[in-house]
């Protein structure tokens, strides 16, 4: 199949962004002081990190909900993924592990689940994150969101979904799971199937499959005028082979994650940051979306990473900065 058209420019500008979004990342972790880039729009909005799982939510669900419980089996750690992609706010998840003895699929309790989320809503408190729309529909015969939620995890549970997901033989099968149930949509099936590989449950290549979303769409049309009969997701499989080339192409050195080179759903997410990055940077560029939402402001909270042992990387986080598997289930 012949290569897609890109739109120079802004091909270049995929790359520069990913290779300085990582460089602002590894700057902040070895403690250098602000200003981290030269880069206008990269110093002023906030952008996700090149790697999807190095970023704070990511982070997060990696080790409070997936190696959190050093004796959670296929149910507990599929419950508590799957529950924490969909509320995807950390707070959340601590609001309910700090008034719950356990979050696991043998004491699940959708009425107590809810009592302690209507209570923080009644607060004022948000449960749920503002970075995406989820799927709102009464689904199960409920006025409110997270009830619903409740209730499409309780059926799942009870009809054996976390055994076909550990059983699987693919990541789309494990997406092809998740899609047939309510309130789960493409964009959501397709991170709930990447988070549940960064688990104990599973473990295929992120290169196997991908779902682009619709912020990886419209930088799809800003980054290539043609893609030459291309689907979506084979444009994102081509991008990952070309990370390969562009030094000696462009002169830009791809990122690279402690020695882990680039994989599909992280040049997914980099092609929905770049359509953000060019709404200010290249204005010209015609999009239904114009402007960058949120300001970047500083998190205080020193970044503390632990990443799927299976990757084999953890060893090549400084020290200072890298978690131990034994201390997760202390957090």
């Amino acid at each position: 199949m012949q290569a897609p058209v890109v739109r120079e420019e802004i091909y270049r500008t995929y790359w520069a962004f990913a290779a300085e979004r990582q460089r602002i990342f590894e700057a902040r972790l070895a403690g250098a002081a602000a200003p981290w880039t030269e880069d206008p729009t990269l110093g002023s909005y906030r952008f996700c990190n090149a790697f999807r799982a190095a970023d704070r939510v990511s982070q997060h669900l990696i080790q409070r909900a997936a190696y959190g419980d050093a004796h959670a089996d296929a149910d507990d750690i599929f419950l508590r993924v799957v529950m924490h992609r969909l509320f995807c706010r950390p707070a959340t998840w601590d609001l309910l592990e700090s008034q719950l003895d356990g979050i696991d699929a043998t004491s699940f309790d959708p009425e107590a689940y809810d009592a302690i989320l209507r209570a923080a809503l009644d607060n004022g408190q948000r449960i749920y994150t503002s970075a995406f729309i989820l799927c709102a529909t009464p689904a199960y015969g409920f006025a409110r969101k997270h009830r619903n939620h409740l209730a499409l995890l309780e059926a799942m549970l009870a009809d054996g979904v976390p055994d076909r997901v550990a059983r699987a033989r693919s990541l789309e099968a494990v997406y092809c799971e998740l899609r047939q149930w309510p309130l789960i949509g493409p964009f959501m099936g397709y991170q709930l199937a990447i988070d549940l590989n960064y688990s104990p449950i599973i473990d295929f290549s992120e290169d196997d499959f991908v779902v682009p979303g619709p912020g990886a769409e419209r930088g799809i049309a800003k980054v290539f005028v043609n893609l030459s009969g291309m689907a979506p997701a084979e444009v994102i499989r081509w991008l990952v082979e070309q990370q390969h080339a562009v030094q000696e192409s462009l002169g830009i050195a791809p990122p690279t994650l402690f020695g882990r080179t680039l994989h599909a759903i992280d040049c997914q997410n980099l092609l929905c940051e770049v359509d953000k990055y060019c709404r200010q940077a290249f204005s010209a560029l015609a999009s239904n979306r114009s402007r960058i939402k949120q300001r970047y402001v500083v998190d205080p909270e020193p970044y503390v990473l632990f990443f799927p042992p299976e990757w084999h990387i953890n060893d090549n986080i400084p020290e200072g900065r890298r978690r131990d598997v034994g201390d997760l289930a202390r957090l």
